[in-house]
């Protein structure tokens, strides 16, 4: 098989913590309240912590997370099982996270410049989610209005199974008309985001700040003293790395560089 060392056409972007919410706090917030409605108290990093998997396999893995299933245990004096993770699901986090999401929408700085650069060279737009449907159209309908229109849309309801599945990578590819895997670049602010492009064998980008791993609005990363805020931002690009991302930047303003970058690694005969 000849090897593609063409143009990149399509990066397909995540949505919380890549392009809108920067901070990654509209599903954090409502994972924290779902489980309180229920009588367990979690803390936000174990809320954060399996983030950018379809949201019901979320809830399941935080119930099973040690602390939260000993104390799922105490307080129901059984194990969380499954019909408790699908009435969770069902009742309390769709109609929350509905609720809540357009509040986080705002799209992080860069995004728009981004994506008219990636545009100007002729790449395609496209998008994946941990969301639902309806949660994914609430921001697609606030990111439009402030000038942001992707050319695909793939949430985690849309395919059989979410990250690090690569179903909703390839329903990119199919809705644009993408291929091979090598012209495609996945770009993520969580470690299942890799996982997703590399099970796609696509090319994969990092951010390092904006997202789940640092877990912070640009304020609060601002307001850090500097040292806090570089030793944060280094744990977050090395875990990322481990993980198996060709390149990790800081954020979404970052990513034309890393693309043209990763068309070098084309041009020269590279695979990712």
């Amino acid at each position: 098989m000849e090897v593609y060392r063409g143009p990149v056409k399509l990066v397909i972007l995540d949505w919380a913590g890549t392009t809108v919410d920067y901070g990654c706090y509209a599903p954090m917030v409502v994972f924290v309240e779902v489980f309180r409605c229920r009588g367990v108290d979690i803390s936000v990093a174990q809320a954060r912590q399996p983030m950018g998997m379809a949201k019901k396999d979320h809830i399941r893995a935080i119930s099973e997370i040690p602390e939260v299933a000993a104390e799922w245990r105490r307080i129901h004096g059984a194990p969380c099982a499954e019909p408790d993770v699908a009435q969770m699901f069902e009742e309390d986090f769709r109609p929350l996270q509905v609720a809540c999401i357009g509040r986080y929408a705002g799209l992080i700085p860069g995004t728009l410049e981004a994506v008219g650069a990636l545009r100007e060279k002729g790449i395609a737009i496209g998008t994946t989610t941990g969301y639902f449907t309806e949660a994914a159209e609430v921001n697609v309908v606030e990111a439009k209005k402030q000038g942001y229109a992707p050319d695909a849309n793939v949430c985690a309801s849309d395919v059989p199974a979410g990250r690090p599945a690569p179903w909703m990578v390839f329903r990119n590819m199919e809705a644009t008309g993408v291929f091979p895997p090598e012209a495609v670049v996945k770009v993520g602010d969580t470690r299942l985001d890799i996982g997703e492009g590399l099970n796609a064998r696509t090319w994969t980008v990092g951010l390092s700040r904006t997202g789940n791993e640092v877990g912070l609005t640009e304020e609060e990363l601002a307001a850090l003293a500097d040292e806090d805020r570089r030793l944060r931002v280094a744990r977050v690009e090395q875990r990322l790395k481990e993980a198996g991302a060709h390149s990790v930047v800081a954020s979404i303003a970052d990513v034309p560089g890393a693309v043209e970058e990763i068309e070098g690694r084309l041009k020269g005969g590279e695979r990712p």
